[in-house]
């Protein structure tokens, strides 16, 4: 007895179907974008030419891209569809516009980078590192007072918050479980995030004053001032990171016997620890650039001081603020610290940013074997 096959046969007229790669085959080639994004621009300045041409104005950098972007998603789309169907057209307009958005998103802090740089690398002096302002009212001086007095007061707001946040988001993940102090600490938390920067000054100010007088101005007060915009973001912050740890590495924590607490510090926080950090980097950046609670608590100075508890102390926002809004003559000296201040503050904190993703390398668990 013979067997016969079931399995289904080719019939002798099918031809195989080679895949045609390019227009015919139903699918645009890579460099298409870039060639209609061409077309797309050029087509945008002879628009703004005519414009121009028929009295309407100068040509405008700014109108000229939103009109390119316009017609470049115009054409995208219309040219997939045709090309490529109706699904693949909608994936590339909805592409452009989540490139367009980036871009878009982008123009102000290349904008800010560019601006900062170019006009504060000419108050950028070796004398503007290593003296002060004290006894300068013209060309000279520098800004090594607010120098200090930015790492002393931020480090010090540091010290305070981020233990306190940290232990707060401790407590909120891992023994609130949802009861009623901890959705108190949760509202309270929310409700700190969005209070104005001016007002954790004032807090600080009234504090101080009730214990030594009206017109009291220390370098601790604008430190306290920061922590209380510090603290809820470190609290959301590495709540979140905490959230993010799977159960089942507590859990298998707690079936050999360690206790909790041990737990948190050798298997939660380290796991978490490169969310933290980051978390902790975003605070201190947040409050790094304030002005007006600085202003209320540290004061302005013009000499170095080292001594967090005892007169009044400067930061290099305050400094960049005091410089541009109080010009003497030359005013381009004034200027020209204002905008090396904020150069400085710029790379100060590009620099935490560095040490935070290099701290959280370092300190991950490592997935190696």
């Amino acid at each position: 007895m013979t067997s016969t096959s079931t399995a289904p046969r080719t019939p002798a007229t099918a031809t195989p179907v080679a895949k045609v790669d390019g227009l015919r085959g139903g699918h645009l080639p890579s460099w298409s974008p870039w060639a209609v994004l061409g077309g797309a621009a050029g087509l945008s300045a002879a628009l703004f030419g005519i414009i121009a041409l028929g009295g309407g104005g100068a040509f405008n950098i700014a109108g000229w891209a939103v009109v390119t972007a316009i017609i470049y998603l115009i054409l995208i789309t219309v040219l997939s569809t045709i090309i490529e169907g109706r699904r693949k057209g909608v994936d590339r307009l909805v592409t452009g516009i989540v490139v367009t958005a980036f871009a878009i998103a982008m123009v102000p802090l290349v904008s800010v980078a560019v601006t900062v740089v170019t006009n504060g690398i000419n108050g950028i002096t070796p004398e503007f590192f290593t003296s002060s302002m004290r006894n300068v009212v013209g060309e000279g001086g520098g800004a090594l007072h607010a120098i200090v007095g930015t790492l002393m007061i931020t480090l010090a707001a540091a010290v305070i918050s981020i233990p306190i946040g940290i232990f707060t988001a401790i407590y909120l993940i891992e023994y609130g479980a949802g009861n009623r102090m901890a959705r108190a600490i949760t509202f309270l938390v929310d409700v700190m995030t969005g209070i104005p920067s001016i007002v954790a000054g004032l807090f600080a100010y009234a504090l101080f004053a009730l214990i030594f007088g009206p017109g009291i101005r220390m370098g601790i007060m604008g430190a306290i001032a920061l922590s209380v915009l510090m603290i809820p973001v470190v609290v959301r912050s590495t709540e979140e990171m905490l959230r993010l740890v799977p159960n089942e590495l507590r859990e298998a924590s707690y079936a050999l016997g360690v206790p909790k607490w041990l737990t948190i510090s050798k298997v939660v926080l380290p796991t978490a620890v490169a969310g933290i950090t980051t978390g902790v980097m975003l605070s201190i950046s947040r409050v790094i650039g304030e002005t007006a609670p600085l202003l209320l608590t540290a004061g302005v100075a013009t000499s170095v001081n080292y001594d967090l508890f005892n007169g009044r102390m400067s930061t290099l926002p305050v400094f960049a603020y005091s410089q541009y809004m109080n010009q003497g003559i030359p005013a381009s000296a004034f200027i020209d610290r204002a905008w090396g201040a904020a150069l400085v503050l710029i790379v100060i904190v590009m620099v935490l940013n560095l040490v935070a993703r290099l701290v959280a390398k370092v300190f991950s668990p490592k997935l190696g074997r």
